[in-house]
């Protein structure tokens, strides 16, 4: 039987999920030969041989300043590296809880409001579509004559 390894050793998934207890259950996956962090659904970090990365995007960008001075999270493919959206958390938080928290709490705001429904876009009112969680009755697409009148 082929033992499956993750990149985040099982020690170290064991003290992210205590640390983050209060964020609600952390699932690990693997993904880009590293193994992303999710709490409810949402991802919030990536680990690669133990070390911490968290999702930054511009909404979050000015918490990470101080993770800034580390290179992102890469991987390679077809030769070329390849920059993830993914800061590595500084050494100092492990030993700060409370801060720890605030740091993972960012990705996880960042990433819950953009997995909002969109509205309709007009492209879709044209083609006589509507948002999935819209009931109302479909749009029809106005006719266009094409005979000239």
């Amino acid at each position: 039987m082929r033992e499956t390894v993750m990149v985040a050793s099982a020690s170290f998934s064991e003290f992210l999920r205590e640390q983050f207890a209060t964020l609600g259950p952390l699932t690990f996956r693997r993904m880009f030969g590293k193994t992303g962090v999710f709490c409810d659904g949402v991802m919030l970090a990536m680990v690669t041989e133990d070390a911490l990365y968290f999702r930054v995007d511009e909404s979050n960008k000015p918490i990470f300043e101080e993770a800034a001075a580390f290179p992102p999270l890469n991987y390679s493919k077809g030769g070329r590296s390849i920059d993830l959206a993914f800061w590595r958390a500084p050494e100092r938080l492990f030993d700060e809880p409370d801060e720890f928290v605030v740091w993972a709490r960012a990705p996880l705001a960042a990433r819950t409001v953009s997995r909002r429904e969109p509205d309709a876009t007009a492209k879709d009112v044209r083609q006589g579509r509507r948002r999935k969680s819209d009931k109302r009755q479909r749009i029809k697409p106005r006719r266009v004559n094409t005979r000239g009148s």
